[in-house]
């Protein structure tokens, strides 16, 4: 159980929630099978084995699931203008716009029962005593997605998007054009500088040494660093975007190791991997966002 991607959010100073809530308020929005008509079903599923919740050194996760039905546009179009034809040689006249839309929608019903269902899943980990949910997603829409049917399924456990006093951009500019990273951190050979203004010209590097005039000159021109490679204590490399989300996560081959030499078998093995991972990654959001200038005042 290794995170590839991962948005942070605070839980509020004034709120908690245990491993036994969870659980029973997961318990009450399982995953269903999408309905005849559904186009997509959303509820929780088992993290690990047949596990809702999976707990240890007092941290939590648990999963999304998503199942949603494939009926591609180029499908439904196929079959419209099969039934419009028809419509059409039958009446002895065209058919209009709105009675199209009036026949696509009708065809999308028809379809949708028999339409093949997809499931995706998005993990979550919840630190109890860090205060911190940390959702593991490429994209915003699938991190905002399962954030959101948290909410739902648990009330009055608010959460919101980790801010820092210094902006993750302000501060990947400085550290790039002063040529000093922060201390435990180290500037890896990714680059993404972008200009302000309509255009917001963008230059990308990728395997490329970041030192030298060239980059300075980019910086000195006014574009700004919205993502920057960088390795943490040399165990963890990820790259850092301009909304202070952690991409392309990858633990170094000295924290794998830890795990082979002492679990026996894989129930051992994912148990020893969140353990791992987690206590590596909650000290390095700490570090982090020391970083950039400490946190933002919670509610």
């Amino acid at each position: 159980m290794w995170f590839k991607n991962t948005f942070i959010y605070r839980l509020a100073t004034d709120s908690t929630i245990t491993h036994d809530q969870l659980l029973e308020k997961l318990s009450e929005k399982p995953l269903l099978p999408c309905g005849g008509l559904d186009k997509q079903s959303r509820g929780w599923i088992a993290c690990h084995s047949d596990k809702l919740v999976h707990h240890g050194n007092g941290q939590l996760l648990f999963a999304l699931g998503v199942e949603q039905k494939l009926l591609p546009a180029t499908i439904i179009n196929r079959f419209l203008k099969e039934r419009v034809t028809e419509i059409e040689a039958q009446q002895g006249y065209k058919v209009g716009r709105k009675e199209k839309k009036e026949i696509k929608e009708a065809v999308t019903e028809e379809l949708l029962p028999r339409a093949f269902a997809l499931q995706r899943t998005t993990y979550a980990w919840l630190d109890p005593i860090n205060g911190y949910l940390v959702i593991d997603a490429a994209s915003s829409t699938k991190a905002e997605e399962l954030l959101e049917f948290f909410n739902k399924s648990i009330e009055n456990v608010p959460f919101k998007q980790l801010h820092t006093n210094v902006s993750a951009v302000s501060a990947m500019t400085d550290w790039l054009a002063s040529g000093n990273a922060p201390s435990g951190f180290t500037i890896d050979r990714e680059l993404e500088l972008r200009a302000a203004g309509e255009g917001k010209a963008t230059i990308r590097y990728a395997n490329h040494a970041l030192e030298g005039d060239e980059i300075l000159k980019h910086i000195a021109s006014g574009k700004r660093v919205t993502r920057l490679g960088m390795t943490w204590n040399d165990r963890i490399s990820f790259v850092l975007t301009e909304q202070m989300q952690i991409k392309r996560l990858e633990f170094l081959d000295i924290i794998k190791e830890d795990v082979t030499t002492l679990a026996e078998d894989a129930d051992e093995i994912f148990a020893l991997d969140f353990t791992l991972m987690t206590g590596e990654l909650a000290k390095m959001f700490t570090d982090l966002t020391h970083a950039l200038g400490g946190e933002a005042p919670r509610n």
